[in-house]
């Protein structure tokens, strides 16, 4: 990068004095990390008569790359939204490191990164601007957040993009930028919904080595993903959740069992569709 982004500051320089300063300050309570950096008991979400997310428990170690994987409307989008506060259960319990999440939300959150689905970005904001607005909104000083701001727009390779308005940037573009909001405060916890989705290959690598030394050095990673190779490769635990249901959970080498995590995918969803009834579509139409 040239020269540091210019970053016309949507907000006052000045350190919010009712945000603590986050980052990542060893727990208070040691026995959290004993039942896992997240646990979820009895979390139960329905949208009229439909269940979406069914009476699920979960715990998921510190320090691990944990992925969930399902087929389409099994669940993992409002899981990962109750877990992070952004959408409340009817029932049962989040905490992430020993604090419930819907008892004192505040706390909780400022230990969590976020990268939702849908995103909902403040777009007439440069990329620049959106990462300081990030940073100051968690607690960091002016000196610390163009720092980050600096360290994240060359990790992400949007040294070209920063100073351009969020609007104009592609849907990959607009992930890596979220990603990088997320990564700002240097948070114990990153909860990441399909964060590859519509990244090109590169830009894909340079995330996944960044979340890797992320966990290595103690953070957490919790992702939602279609790519079973990717799951397979990156991740040492996995859920594998249908109809709001848990099916399997576990290290990936206990969960595929002996299979690939595909075939063992395959067979917990019921296996591939016959194509039956479809013998029309090979009579062209013209």
């Amino acid at each position: 990068m040239e020269a540091e982004p210019a970053i016309e500051s949507p907000v006052s320089h000045e350190q919010p004095a009712a945000v603590a300063p986050a980052g990542l300050a060893e727990s208070t309570e040691p026995a959290a990390a004993d039942r896992g950096v997240i646990e979820l008991v009895g979390l139960t979400k329905r949208f009229g008569d439909t269940v979406a997310v069914d009476n699920i428990g979960l715990t998921i170690p510190a320090g691990s790359f944990y992925g969930i994987v399902g087929p389409n409307g099994a669940g993992k989008t409002t899981t990962l939204s109750m877990i992070t506060g952004l959408l409340r259960p009817d029932a049962g319990r989040v905490r992430v490191n020993g604090i419930d999440v819907w008892a004192e939300p505040a706390t909780a959150k400022r230990s969590m990164g976020v990268l939702p689905d849908r995103m909902r970005l403040f777009d007439r904001l440069t990329g620049a601007q959106l990462l300081y607005y990030s940073g100051v909104l968690r607690g960091l000083d002016n000196a610390t957040v163009r720092s980050r701001v600096r360290s994240l727009t060359k990790a992400f390779a949007l040294e070209d993009a920063v100073g351009r308005l969020v609007s104009d940037y592609s849907v990959g573009m607009s992930k890596k930028i979220a990603l990088a909001c997320a990564l700002i405060h240097s948070p114990r916890v990153l909860v990441l919904d399909e964060p590859f989705e519509s990244v090109d290959p590169v830009s894909a690598g340079a995330i996944t080595e960044i979340l890797q030394k992320y966990v290595e050095n103690g953070g957490t990673v919790v992702l939602s993903s279609h790519g079973m190779e990717f799951i397979e490769r990156v991740c040492d635990n996995v859920a594998i959740i249908v109809g709001g249901e848990v099916l399997a959970d576990g290290s990936v080498d206990s969960v595929r069992a002996g299979a690939t995590l595909e075939e063992r995918f395959i067979e917990l969803v019921g296996g591939r569709k016959a194509t039956e009834d479809l013998e029309w579509l090979h009579s062209f139409s013209d």
